[in-house]
């Protein structure tokens, strides 16, 4: 063929043309040859007796070169997968976006089983992140064919974690006692080198005699009052969850951080548990809600910090940013950890809105529903460690708040009023701030400030 083209191009005619006919002549590839091509495709020919078609023989013979620019469009190859992806067979189940100031969490654990039936939006498994677990929800209902991650591994938004089909027979049921059956095959069966080192003649060698060593002086026994039992056989090594790492971390940077100081106060909770005795039922009878003491708690707040603005701001490198609004934390204890939602707005807010607004964030914070948004921010923190029992403590500071106030248990005490020694429900309150940006003064003027109010809610309604 390249003879051909030799004797056209002497006679005149143009080479690409002539060149361009012959390979519209060139038979198709079959479905079963490969053809190579080098990258960036054949590019531009310089000698056509190194070109080599397929279907045909290479030229020995000496050519003229010819300069031309083959356009030839580029060789797709066709993929085919072991499972129909376009029918919609199988569905891969991905780790959803988990928050903005997420970037990846650990796969915590699996809630089915290959081979389980799951409807559409059915959580499969929880990723655990820094401040919340999410979970991974089932995008089609189907039953799942596999895992493809693993427990305890880190992945990011977009990870797949499971195959999920839509027909049970594409599924590949694997029981445990297959899995047992099979590595016990494996481990009964010795290796064959092990079988080689077996048949071998064993080869008769001088012995060496050895020089005798030291005698070491017998170890000194146990006296009667040691532990026979070794510590480490009594001892558990189990990897801190991600939450808890986040929590231990923030922690210490705080007291890393911050000038803390503490300062304390006790309250007579008299007047307060009398108008939530008095009020209860008609509270619940109204708004649908019980009355607490949190939210008396939460209003003297606000009002503490309307009256010391400073005390709701934070510092900034060298400036100090004063916040013109008031988002109270409230630090929940759950069984995964320590987690702070957050209520915004509190100072629009009456004593129904906030014990609503307290229960919702609660109940999502127990069952692990709470979203990253419902904990970002936050200007003020209130700590309750009286439901716990607790009597006294100097609470953390969250940052990058400034303050944090401590609520304890109530405990009856004798105190003396009017001249005379009566029992009272006593609390002691806490208030650790920073000594960087809040003076001592500041500090005391906001923490009386909740003791008058609590102990006389009619404040409140006069505003004094």
């Amino acid at each position: 063929m390249l003879g051909v083209i030799r004797r056209r191009v002497v006679s005149g005619a143009s080479s690409a043309s002539i060149l361009g006919q012959s390979l519209h002549s060139i038979r198709p590839i079959a479905s079963s040859e490969i053809l190579l091509q080098p990258r960036g495709g054949l590019g531009r020919v310089r000698n056509l007796s190194h070109l080599i078609f397929a279907g045909s023989s290479p030229c020995i013979k000496k050519t003229r070169n010819v300069g031309v620019v083959i356009q030839q469009k580029p060789i797709r190859q066709m993929w085919i997968r072991p499972f129909s992806s376009e029918t919609g067979d199988f569905i891969d189940a991905v780790v959803p976006h988990m928050g903005e100031s997420i970037t990846d969490g650990t796969l915590a654990k699996f809630l089915k089983n290959p081979g389980d039936r799951v409807e559409v939006d059915e959580p499969i498994a929880q990723i655990e992140t820094d401040k919340v677990t999410i979970d991974v929800a089932s995008p089609q209902s189907g039953v799942i064919q596999k895992f493809v991650a693993n427990e305890g591994d880190t992945v990011e938004p977009g990870t797949k974690i499971a195959v999920i089909s839509k027909s049970v027979d594409g599924v590949d049921h694997v029981g445990p006692s297959e899995k047992t059956s099979d590595r016990a095959a494996a481990q009964s069966s010795p290796p064959v080198e092990n079988i080689d080192k077996k048949k071998e003649p064993k080869v008769e060698t001088t012995p060496v005699t050895e020089k005798p060593k030291p005698h070491s002086p017998p170890p000194s026994k146990p006296s009667a009052r040691e532990p026979q039992l070794s510590p480490k056989e009594r001892e558990r090594r189990i990897p801190m969850t991600r939450l808890r790492k986040r929590v231990a971390t923030r922690l210490k940077d705080s007291q890393n951080t911050f000038a803390m100081l503490t300062t304390f106060n006790e309250v007579d909770m008299t007047n307060l548990m009398k108008l939530r005795s008095d009020y209860k039922d008609a509270f619940v009878e109204k708004h649908g809600v019980k009355l607490g003491l949190m939210s008396g708690f939460i209003k003297a707040a606000v009002s503490g910090l309307q009256n010391q603005p400073i005390i709701n701001a934070v510092i900034d490198g060298d400036d100090i940013i004063y916040r013109d609004y008031i988002d109270i934390s409230i630090a929940v204890g759950t069984p995964k950890g320590l987690v702070v939602p957050v209520i915004r707005n509190a100072d629009k807010m009456n004593f129904a809105e906030i014990e609503k607004e307290m229960n919702t964030l609660a109940k999502k914070a127990n069952n692990g529903s709470i979203s990253i948004d419902e904990m970002a921010g936050g200007s003020f923190t209130i700590s309750n460690g009286g439901v716990y029992g607790s009597l006294i403590s100097t609470p953390i500071i969250n940052p990058p708040q400034s303050a944090i106030l401590g609520m304890h248990s109530i405990v009856t005490r004798p105190m003396v009023v009017g001249g005379d020694i009566v029992p009272r429900p006593m609390m002691y309150i806490a208030l650790t701030y920073d000594h960087r940006l809040i003076d001592g003064r500041e500090a005391v003027f906001f923490l009386r400030r909740i003791k008058d109010i609590v102990e006389d809610p009619r404040r409140l309604l006069l505003d004094i």
